[in-house]
């Protein structure tokens, strides 16, 4: 695979224009993802095997590629991955699960709302921390 150093660059003058910490930009089977510390800019690319299908997901973590159905964020919040700090989590890594089930708590002004499975499977990868910010439409856990 070859990457363009063209692209990086024009998202790392972004970055500093717009006073970005992180930008992405995905293309076909191509996805450039640069992010700035206070200390340095670091870059990463990966390859995407194309076409996926719809609700399918690849994604890289420590070198290799896991492929998945990705359950995402119905809402901006804080996501937690137990009821309350200490109780047993909903998902964890390797855990079988079904379609419906919890597999995480968000919270967005004082209301819990449960964000069920959208498949059934083993959960490959939880991406979010407990008690961490999150988006609409973020991933929050990889399921095979």
């Amino acid at each position: 695979m070859k990457i363009d150093k063209n692209i990086i660059k024009e998202l790392t003058d972004y970055l500093n224009e717009f006073n970005l910490t992180e930008i992405e930009y995905t293309d076909k089977d191509t996805k450039v993802k640069v992010s700035k510390s206070t200390s340095s800019i670091s870059t990463q690319s990966t390859s995407i095997p194309n076409p996926l299908s719809p609700g399918r997901v690849a994604a890289e973590a420590m070198g290799e590629i896991i492929y998945g159905t990705e359950v995402k964020s119905p809402i901006i919040g804080t996501a937690y991955l137990a009821v309350e700090p200490g109780a047993k989590k909903f998902a964890e890594v390797g855990k079988k699960i079904k379609k419906g089930e919890t597999v995480m708590i968000v919270e967005a002004m004082k209301t819990m709302n449960h964000v069920p499975s959208t498949a059934d499977g083993i959960i490959k990868e939880i991406c979010v921390e407990d008690g961490q910010p999150v988006e609409y439409g973020q991933t929050l856990i990889i399921v095979e």
